[in-house]
C-alpha cells in the first residue's frame, strides 16, 4: 500500500508546490482583468490650478468613463513636488494610488537636494509619459536682439551683465538657462522668483533681460507683442509658434529641454496593473479633444509604454544631474 501510494502522494505534493508558486501570478492576472474594482486616487504633487492639476482633471473623467470607477484627483503640494511624490512612493502598490510624475521631483531633486525621501528609480513604477512641455526663450522687445545668435553675441560683449529670470532654483526655467550657459560659454546671471508669473511680469517691465518660460504662460505675452520669442526648447518647431526656430536650429546644436509629466505608481505594483493603467491612459491621450487641449497650450502629446517612460526618466536624471552639478545649483 505504502509503495503503491507513494508516487501518488509525491505527485500531490508536487502539485501543491506548483500551485503555491503559480497562484500569486494567476491572482495578479485576475486582478488585472478586473482592475479597477474601486476608486483610483490620483495624487498631484502641486497645488490646485497649476498645469499638472489641470491636466489630471481633464484626463480623470475620461478614465472614469473607461473604467466605470471614479478617479479622484487629490492635491498634496509642498517641497517642489517632493511631498506628493513621496506619498505615492510609500503607498500600497495595488494600483489604487497613482501619481503625476514630473520633471523636478523625479529627474532633478535627486541631484538638487541633500537628501530625498524616495529613490525615483527604485521606489516608483513609471506608467506612461503624458506630455512634454517645451519652453520658449524670450526677451523684452526693448532688448537689441532679434535672434539667439544676437543674444549670445551681446552676452559675450557684456559678460555678467545680462540676467535671466526663473520661477525658482532647480526649475525647468532655471536649468534651461544654466544649460544655455554651459553649452555656449556665456556669462549671464540667474534671478530666481517665487513662481513664473512674477518673473514674466518683471521681464515685461524690462527688469530682467531674458527668460525661459513654459508655453502656456508665455503665449499671451508673445502674441500681444509684450515679449519677443527667440527660440523654443523642443526638438521640433511647435504648431503654436511655427515661425520660431528651435534652439538647435538657432545655433545651439543638441539643446533640448522640457517640463514633462507622466503617471507613476508605487514600485511593486504588478506589471499587469501597470500595463492596464498605461493602456487606458493611452486611449485617453488619443482622444481628439484631449490632444487639442495639450497641443493648444504649446505642449507635445506623448503616450507610449511604461518601458519608454522608464528610459526617459533614467536619461533625464543623468542629463540634469550633470547640469545641476556643473552649475553648483542648490535647493533653496
Amino acid at each position: 500500500m505504502y509503495e503503491s501510494g507513494f508516487p501518488a502522494l509525491r505527485r500531490t505534493i508536487s502539485l501543491l508546490l506548483l500551485f503555491s508558486i503559480t497562484a500569486p501570478e494567476g491572482s495578479l492576472a485576475q486582478v488585472a482583468r478586473t482592475y479597477p474594482a474601486k476608486p483610483v486616487h490620483w495624487i498631484i504633487p502641486y497645488a490646485a490650478g497649476g498645469s499638472a492639476d489641470t491636466r489630471a482633471r481633464q484626463i480623470a473623467p475620461r478614465l472614469t468613463e473607461i473604467w466605470t470607477q471614479p478617479v479622484v484627483v487629490e492635491n498634496k503640494p509642498g517641497a517642489g513636488g517632493v511631498i506628493g511624490t513621496d506619498f505615492v512612493a510609500k503607498s500600497a502598490p495595488d494600483g489604487y494610488t497613482i501619481g503625476m510624475g514630473n520633471f523636478a521631483p523625479i529627474a532633478v531633486s535627486l541631484s538638487l537636494m541633500k537628501s530625498l525621501p524616495y529613490d525615483p528609480i527604485k521606489d516608483l513604477a513609471p506608467v506612461v509619459l503624458l506630455e512634454r512641455g517645451p519652453l520658449v526663450l524670450m526677451v523684452n522687445p526693448s532688448m537689441p536682439v532679434k535672434s539667439v545668435n544676437d543674444l549670445i553675441s551681446l552676452a559675450r560683449e557684456k559678460p555678467g551683465t545680462l540676467t535671466f529670470a526663473s520661477s525658482g532654483n532647480g526649475s525647468a526655467h532655471h536649468l534651461s538657462g544654466e544649460m544655455l550657459k554651459a553649452m555656449t560659454g556665456i556669462d549671464i546671471r540667474h534671478v530666481p522668483y517665487k513662481g513664473g508669473a512674477p518673473a514674466v511680469t518683471d521681464l515685461m517691465g524690462g527688469h530682467v533681460s531674458m527668460m525661459f518660460e513654459l508655453m502656456y504662460s508665455a503665449l499671451p505675452g508673445i502674441r500681444g507683442g509684450k515679449l519677443r520669442a527667440l527660440a523654443v526648447t523642443s526638438a521640433h518647431r511647435l504648431s503654436v509658434l511655427p515661425d520660431i526656430p528651435t534652439l538647435a536650429e538657432a545655433g545651439v546644436p543638441g539643446f533640448e529641454s522640457s517640463n514633462w509629466q507622466g503617471v507613476i505608481a508605487p514600485a511593486g505594483t504588478s506589471g499587469e496593473i501597470v500595463s492596464a493603467l498605461s493602456a487606458a491612459i493611452n486611449r485617453v491621450l488619443a482622444m481628439p479633444d484631449i490632444r487639442e487641449r495639450i497641443v493648444s497650450e504649446g505642449n507635445e502629446v506623448a503616450g507610449g509604454s511604461p518601458a519608454e517612460f522608464a528610459s526617459l526618466i533614467k536619461t533625464e536624471i543623468l542629463k540634469w544631474g550633470k547640469v545641476v552639478r556643473g552649475a553648483g545649483v542648490q535647493a533653496d
